[in-house]
């Protein structure tokens, strides 16, 4: 276990160059001007759009802009935001909180263009389906000779759509808040029966397809953000007078990285904070990794532009808003000095130390936040291995998912987080490039989509 760890941390460090890092934030950052920082100016139009109020019934796809999103979100709002953000404060400290905001902000534009170009470059599968996400998109944009990205993206999005860091972290959560307090001994066999469950719950939902899924994923998403926000607004309240010194601490520490625990980057700790937020930003909304695409791809919609509008709504609920409560709840309850936990068991450690039962409440959001992000991984994944082999056979992925639960709820938490982050930096390569190379047929769907508008 310990080799295999080691061989992950590796992994992870290799995939997560200099290259990756311009790629990504370079890549989104000539995004956001080629757009003259369109997901700003067009904000308020895009709630419109997501509320259905272009919505119509005969345009091609099968779900709504709002079920679209909740799907896409229903994936990166999980674990990502709460043992994610905590993973990232107990390794680089206050600081990392604000790279994640950068990297959510640039991410906004890395998303409308990706999902724009999911609904521009819709293709078929082998069944004659309408498809969409980056595989379709480099196909049918790019040509028959940039197949070799179609194809990369796809086997590396079979391997990242696994759920092997949310179940790990949901085993952990039921482990330390549930099992452990109340005197059960946590065994391989107590976390085999976990994965048991977990499985058949699972596969209950991703056999009904997307459908179900986008269906399921519309009422848990909007309930338990709402249920979190709720609590953790409730945890800043009773810790009011220590919130704006932590605002404050995540500015100037994100320049001065006085807490990272890690190697230094670029010369110096603050290329490390820097990497470290970058990293856990991506894991988190996704933005420029493709998965999101593959959602927004199955929209209701002829307007491409449109659904790039609601898809840059992603990062802002789940980066900027989300991620931001449990940074906050974890700083201000002064949990991330006082305990050597990471995760989501320092998560809880938070919850538990603001309210009575406040760890059970987590648990609640735990539990709905992880079955949510199983539900849509599972939905890329056959999207992908369809790709590759032809849908008549995509439904042989949900094997290979099943098997990963058993794996993640017995393998550690940094093995399957390095793993996934490595996946994902080899997912966002080819996702990026194509974007980068396919840009300019956005933009000038945008100026096409504002004459509509107009007229």
């Amino acid at each position: 276990m310990e080799q295999l760890n080691l061989l992950s941390e590796k992994f992870s460090s290799l995939a997560w160059g200099i290259p990756l890092l311009i790629l990504l934030i370079g890549g989104g950052l000539y995004l956001l001007i080629l757009s003259r920082f369109l997901p700003f100016r067009f904000f308020g139009h895009a709630i419109q759009v997501l509320r259905g109020r272009y919505d119509n019934p005969n345009d091609s796809g099968e779900i709504s802009h709002f079920k679209a999103l909740t799907t896409a979100l229903s994936s990166t709002i999980g674990m990502g935001n709460i043992a994610g953000v905590a993973l990232a404060i107990s390794i680089g400290g206050p600081g990392a909180m604000f790279w994640m905001w950068i990297s959510a902000i640039i991410g906004m534009s890395t998303k409308f263009f990706t999902s724009t170009l999911a609904i521009m470059y819709r293709g078929k599968d082998s069944n004659g389906d309408l498809q969409g996400g980056p595989m379709y998109f480099i196909r049918e944009g790019l040509g028959k000779n940039w197949q070799f990205l179609a194809v990369m993206f796809s086997i590396f999005g079979m391997l990242g759509a696994l759920p092997v860091v949310n179940v790990n972290q949901l085993k952990q959560a039921i482990n330390d808040i549930i099992l452990i307090p109340n005197g059960v001994e946590v065994t391989l066999s107590s976390n085999l029966m976990i994965a048991a469950i977990l499985v058949i719950l699972t596969s209950v939902v991703i056999l009904g397809g997307l459908k179900r899924i986008s269906t399921i994923a519309s009422k848990m998403v909007p309930s338990m953000v709402l249920l979190y926000f709720a609590l953790v607004v409730i945890i800043l309240i009773i810790n009011r007078t220590e919130v704006p010194k932590y605002v404050l601490l995540i500015f100037t520490d994100a320049f001065e990285a006085n807490y990272i625990n890690g190697d230094a980057v670029f010369g110096g700790t603050l290329g490390a904070l820097l990497i470290l937020g970058i990293k856990r930003g991506a894991f988190s909304n996704e933005a420029g990794i493709g998965t999101a695409p593959m959602a927004h791809g199955a929209a209701k919609t002829n307007e491409p532009v449109r659904e790039g509008l609601v898809a840059m709504l992603g990062p802002v609920i789940d980066t900027l808003i989300v991620c931001t409560l449990t940074a906050l709840a974890i700083l201000v309850t002064g949990v991330w000095q006082t305990t050597d936990d990471n995760g989501v068991s320092l998560t809880a450690s938070a919850f538990q130390d603001a309210m009575p039962y406040g760890q059970y409440l987590l648990m609640i959001c735990v539990f709905i936040f992880s079955m949510s992000s199983l539900f849509s991984y599972a939905y890329y994944g056959t999207k992908c291995m369809s790709f590759l082999i032809g849908a008549d056979k995509k439904h042989y992925y949900n094997y290979l998912y099943i098997l990963s639960i058993i794996l993640a709820a017995t393998t550690s938490f940094s093995t399957m987080i390095n793993f996934i982050d490595g996946i994902f930096a080899l997912m966002a390569i080819p996702t990026m490039l194509s974007t980068i190379i396919l840009a300019p047929k956005v933009v000038k769907e945008i100026k096409a989509y504002r004459k509509r508008m107009k007229s």
